[in-house]
């Protein structure tokens, strides 16, 4: 057996049934990935899917990877290029397929690029830079000292990505390595009456089985926040109790993970099925079986017996006398479906015990640092016992914002002392990690005749499934930004976040925001027809202005501000998308139509997020940066790097970052709630300056010149008698015993805003329910942008991921409460085909609060494309849909019934 990869012979036997990708990765090249797509390679030339492929035809073949597409003197490959030139990439999980796939299409190929990618899957992007970067088009900027931010400046991993040589979580090789597979609960509910582990220890292989027997017996949140006392405890590392059909049972430890595979078939669980209940509403009602018996105080549930884990209740005024004074009133419920984050590389981890004796785990987290403090206190250990390393993460969209595996391999590393991973399948992604929130709203809106709103109110009940994590802070924050934008004297809102025996939901997206805002925006657009009102132009009329409270029944948070207003310029960009005439082509008998939602959004959460930095001089008169918020395609590496060399009057080139590694970085928080920049870049300024002020009174000390003479550059600081180079400062504070360093912190207070809109013109084929976007165009209030070219795929990706959410992305459930779509052939996620280019507009403001004028715009782009696109589609219509997704079959039945039943002419 000889297989040739990338020009070197490999003799070893696949094992039976081996693919090519794994046979690949056995050997070291990591950069074929496991993903839709991502596993490309070539094959004597010709594309193909390892994972797919058997090894054993690769006998006597040439195979390349992605490591090998470049010219053996080390110059890139001519595809691998232009993907750097157009950074068609975020967190670059997916890049290498696209790069394989890409370089052997041939002309005919190339313009059809729908038809040549429709085996490869991006979750970030939206797919846009990916074109360029086929099609050539150049989008990044070249470094200038002192002049990084705004600029659309490269990701410094960037030449990593497109080579194959950036590693993710599982891209090393760990001497020793044992494999984890999980038996999960056939049942909704059900009590473990006996594990019987004795067949599986036989498998030749297994080495060890965990069961609850083996587990901690304190409960902890999966979810991961600064203060973890704001979730509840209701997760055991392993239960006696299982709560959803798919929850772990035992955890099964082996030399392989087929033989761990076996070793789960061969356990004997026996259970005491127990009754469940799946649907919230139900879930409420007096009798219905209870999910968590547990004491609510230190559970941290508001009422276990009624399974509600978190609920908000207020007024502001009277609601019943502001509808007394509408002219209209309309209501209805909303209701949106549970989305999987489907983040290309699935959850995993890796850890094992280095020389020091001390727990090491490598893991794909957004929250390292939380994960670290959440073991500790799982298993009693110091902080310097632990250390948690984040690598380049592929994709995570706050499903990562959690500890789901790293608690169950800490175990069994604990236990066995050897080297444990654990790497999620994509069915376990599904019914295994979580999912977004589905929700059901009530909204009631009321206005005046002239357009005024006198009232509005909801009614939330959001699935949190059958583990709270971040079921209480989604339902909280559902319900702020999304009333608080509108002026209204009476307000009211009751939110429940309610437990079922189903798959748990947690952090997405928008956390909660999306889902409201569906209902409220969809809402708003109604009642203004029903007054024969523009819908954008009665919402403007009823939006906060720059100098009004945010003000929700929950109450105005002190430390959320809105620092700059720029949700006036997102509304003037709408308007001028609608006064432009009709350029796209309409099929014959299709309708058309347009629709508009706008959105508010926190840059940060509530209660504290904290960024320490550390920027250092070298003694080569470069800069290391030490900043511990995680890269998953966010782009926050690369904002740093800006800040800092701004700062610093320096190139980006000269300052290195070190990031997400709990031994060589001070803490932060997370890479969630859109914190990276606005936190984390905001310590990073202020380490930055502060270093940048050293440099400059030790050089002006050691040259004997006024501080005001002198000025840092690139290499030097310059003085009117001549300049000293970087190095030599470095030189002269060590002479002195002195070290050039200095350390920034931001806690994540004051918060400020951001506002969104988005607009969409449509068509609608009332023969078969297709909905075809014509024309996309979101406005965005990102206060400075610190890299167009960055934002502009931040808010692409969003909207993509939203669109996916709106018209055909559904976690589906079976009448016992099994997750019914667990692969993506059943799950439809967004391809090349399916988005279309948005029209990306930035807004003129320049932040208060944020670093150098910044606000967040990783999560805000999504939350209002749900609402526009329903509204555009009612638009076309004259049907109101009140619930997603917009699937065809849905979109068509309500036409289909329209038809049957002509209502009169100006009705709703």
């Amino acid at each position: 057996m000889s297989i040739e990869v990338n020009g070197r012979h490999h003799e070893e036997e696949p094992r039976p049934g081996q693919c090519l990708r794994t046979y690949l990765r056995e050997r070291g090249w990591f950069g074929v990935k496991k993903g839709c797509g991502a596993c490309t390679v070539h094959v004597d030339g010709e594309p193909v899917h390892s994972c797919l492929y058997p090894a054993f035809r690769a006998h006597g073949r040439a195979v390349t990877t992605v490591e090998g597409l470049a010219a053996p003197d080390g110059e890139l490959h001519p595809v691998q290029q232009k993907f750097l030139d157009a950074q068609g990439f975020q967190c670059g999980f997916c890049t290498a397929g696209f790069l394989m796939t890409t370089a052997a299409l041939d002309e005919e190929q190339l313009t059809d690029l729908p038809r040549a990618f429709k085996g490869n899957l991006c979750r970030c992007t939206g797919y846009r830079a990916i074109e360029d970067a086929v099609r050539g088009v150049k989008n990044t900027e070249e470094p200038a000292p002192g002049e990084s931010v705004g600029r659309s400046l490269p990701a410094p991993a960037g030449p990593q990505v497109v080579t194959g040589t950036a590693r993710y979580t599982f891209d090393l090789d760990v001497p020793g390595l044992l494999h984890m597979k999980l038996l999960r609960s056939p049942h909704a509910h059900a009590r473990i009456l006996a594990i019987d582990t004795s067949a599986a220890l036989r498998v030749p292989g297994v080495r060890a089985v965990f069961t609850h027997q083996d587990a901690p017996e304190r409960h902890f949140s999966t979810a991961r926040h600064e203060h973890p006392e704001e979730d509840p405890a209701d997760t055991r590392v392993l239960d006696d109790r299982v709560r959803h059909i798919g929850q772990r049972v035992a955890a099964v430890v082996a030399d392989s993970e087929a033989a761990a595979e076996e070793g789960c078939r061969r356990i004997e669980a026996t259970y005491e099925v127990l009754p469940a209940v799946l649907h919230p509403e139900e879930a409420m009602r007096p009798g219905a079986p209870v999910v968590h018996d547990k004491d609510a105080a230190t559970a941290r549930i508001a009422r276990p017996q009624a399974n509600v884990v978190g609920e908000a209740h207020g007024e502001i005024g009277d609601v019943a006398a502001g509808f007394a004074e509408a002219d209209v009133v309309y209501e209805e419920t909303f209701r949106t479906q549970r989305v999987q984050h489907a983040s290309l590389e699935t959850h995993g981890a890796v850890a094992w015990i280095d020389e020091e004796g001390r727990l090491t785990v490598r893991t794909s987290s957004q929250t390292p640092f939380l994960t670290r403090r959440a073991l500790c206190a799982l298993y009693d250990l110091p902080p310097e016992q632990v250390r948690v390393v984040a690598g380049r993460v592929g994709g995570g969209f706050g499903g990562k914002q959690k500890m789901l595996v790293e608690d169950v391999v800490a175990l069994a590393v604990l236990k066995l002392r050897r080297p444990v991973k654990l790497e999620y399948t994509r069915a376990e992604q599904f019914y295994g990690a979580t999912t977004r929130h589905p929700f059901t709203v009530q909204v009631k809106a009321g206005a005046r005749r002239e357009g005024t709103l006198t009232a509005l109110q909801l009614r939330v009940v959001a699935n949190t499934g059958a583990y709270g994590n971040h079921g209480p802070a989604v339902m909280f924050h559902s319900v702020g930004e999304s009333m608080a934008v509108y002026r209204a004297p009476h307000k009211k809102v009751d939110a429940f976040s309610v437990y079922t025996h189903t798959v748990p939901a947690g952090a997405f997206r928008g956390y909660g925001l999306g889902q409201v805002l569906f209902a409220v925006e969809s809402a708003l657009d109604e009642l203004a027809r029903r007054l024969d009102l523009d819908p954008l132009e009665f919402k403007a009329r009823n939006i906060i202005g720059p100098d009004e409270p945010m003000l929700t029944p929950g109450g105005h948070e002190e430390d959320l501000h809105i620092a700059r207003y720029g949700l006036d310029q997102c509304l003037s960009i709408v308007r001028r998308a609608q006064a432009e005439p009709l350029a796209e082509p309409v099929p014959d008998g299709w309708l058309l139509g347009e629709g508009a939602a706008l959105a508010m959004i926190a840059t940060g959460p509530p209660g504290g997020h904290i960024a320490d930095a550390k920027a250092t001089l070298l003694p080569d008169g470069t800069f290391d940066l030490a900043v511990g918020t995680a890269e998953f395609g966010n782009g926050t590496t690369t904002v740093h790097r800006q800040i800092a060399a701004g700062e610093l009057a320096t190139t980006v080139d000269r300052i290195t970052v070190r990031q997400s590694d709990t031994d060589v970085v001070r803490h932060d928080t997370g890479a969630f709630a859109s914190t990276g920049t606005v936190v984390a870049g905001k310590a990073t300024l202020r380490a930055s300056r502060a270093l940048a002020d050293q440099l400059l009174d030790l050089a002006a000390a050691h040259l004997g010149a006024p501080r005001e003479h002198c000025r840092l550059t690139e290499e030097a600081v310059l003085h009117p008698g001549g300049r000293l180079l970087l190095k030599e400062v470095y030189a002269a504070a060590r002479a002195v015993g002195l070290g050039l360093a200095a350390d920034g912190h931001f806690g994540g207070t004051p918060r400020s805003v951001a506002f969104n809109a988005h607009w969409f013109r449509v068509a609608v084929d009332p023969g078969t329910g297709e909905i075809r976007v014509l024309r996309s165009v979101h406005a965005a209030d990102a206060g400075k942008v610190m890299n167009p070219m960055q934002c502009r795929g931040q808010v692409e990706g969003g909207v993509a991921q939203a669109l996916g959410a709106t018209l055909f992305e559904q976690v589906r459930l079976d009448e016992r409460g099994a997750v019914d779509t667990a692969a993506f052939r059943r799950y439809r996620l967004p391809q090349y085909a399916d988005v279309p280019r948005t029209e990306v507009h930035f807004m003129e403001t320049a932040d208060a609060i944020g670093p150098l004028g910044a606000k967040s715009m990783s999560e805000s782009p999504f939350n209002p494309v749900a609402p526009a696109l329903a509204n555009a589609v009612r638009d076309a219509t004259g049907e109101r849909f009140t619930e997603l997704p917009l699937t065809r079959d849905r979109v068509w039945r309500a036409l289909e019934r329209r038809s049957r039943s002509p209502r009169p002419p100006g009705s709703p």
